[in-house]
């Protein structure tokens, strides 16, 4: 099969970190599913092992871990899914069940948890392994690759959402956005929220008006008003102590990214007094993920994409880096 890994992480920019490799075949285990990947989304955490943000778990591994595909093969025991049905991957892919953690329904912090792309291949080729007990069930009839941002950027707005506990009809402040954030905020729009948008970029501040938004501005504005809640979805450490400003008193603050550069000095009583909350997100359980994929259907989310063939899976995450995707970047093999 043909597909691309990390070599040697760096710029996407200015190196090549992200080559062309051919492997073998891969043969599922007990519990597996071979996939033939028919869509594979192109997440910022991508970008972040591109460039070495984070640091490599094993090498020459090849990122993805918004797959869409085809069960084509299966290890021993697999029992929810047959040969030639539909199936989705996405970053958690393992976790042991049984610390304090994983019993709690905190499956998202267990300490020996693994992520698709980054402890295991992904789906940044032509075929990819997937473990049944943390592979999602999706529709057979709809396209490929709007089903794709769901299985990361959906999942984890959605946990960011719930993380900044905004209040049903509440006022939603979101400081980025992209392929994340424009599925988070139809989710908000959906709960009745007043959603402002702030982003340096021009044509994402069109989207946002566009899916409903009350406002849309630069990242460092002020929004029209107070915030019962906020996202930041950029990984701009700067940007926090400006949207822990924008928020109203007892206002909760999430932080969606698995990577964010350095937070300035916060000043004490301007950001963080009148019981004003900062909450990090930490990947996201299975049940985070079903009940996204659930309420994405049923409100009928609407997918902004940028489609790239798989063969210039460098040039989208160029691209991703550089701000030039609105909405989602999705790879398409063939």
């Amino acid at each position: 099969m043909d597909g691309w890994a990390v070599e040697t992480p760096g710029p996407i920019g200015t190196g090549r970190p992200l080559v062309r490799v051919s492997r073998r075949v891969p043969v599922p285990a007990p519990g597996e599913l071979l996939l033939r990947v028919e869509a594979c989304g192109v997440c910022r955490t991508d970008l972040h092992l591109t460039e070495g943000d984070l640091t490599p778990h094993r090498p020459l591994s090849i990122p993805g871990h918004e797959i869409v595909g085809r069960v084509t093969a299966v290890g021993e025991a697999v029992t929810r899914f047959r040969i030639g049905e539909r199936a989705g991957g996405a970053w958690l892919r393992g976790t042991c069940g049984t610390c304090r953690y994983c019993r709690a329904g905190q499956e998202n912090l267990c300490p020996g948890s693994l992520y698709t792309g980054w402890d295991a291949d992904g789906g940044f080729a032509e075929l990819a392994i997937v473990p049944e007990a943390f592979a999602y069930r999706l529709p057979e009839d709809q396209d490929a690759a709007l089903l794709a941002p769901l299985l990361c950027a959906g999942i984890i707005g959605y946990r960011s959402l719930r993380r900044s506990a905004l209040p049903r009809g509440g006022r939603l402040g979101i400081y980025g956005f992209g392929a994340s954030a424009h599925l988070a905020a139809q989710v908000a729009l959906a709960e009745g929220a007043n959603v402002h948008v702030l982003t340096r970029s021009a044509r994402a501040r069109e989207l946002a008006m566009e899916l409903g938004a009350s406002s849309a501005g630069g990242d460092r504005d002020r929004p029209p008003e107070p915030l019962d809640s906020a996202i930041l979805f950029a990984p701009v450490g700067d940007l926090v102590p400006v949207a822990l400003e924008a928020l109203d008193r007892s206002g909760t603050l999430s932080i969606a990214g698995i990577h964010l550069s350095d937070i300035p000095v916060l000043n004490y009583e301007r950001h963080l007094f009148q019981e004003r909350n900062l909450r990090s997100v930490t990947s996201n359980t299975r049940q985070d993920g079903h009940d996204f994929l659930a309420l994405a259907e049923r409100i009928g989310i609407r997918v902004t994409i940028s489609r790239y063939p798989l063969s210039q899976a460098d040039r989208a995450l160029g691209d991703l880096a550089a701000g030039r995707v609105t909405g989602a970047a999705v790879l398409v093999p063939g």
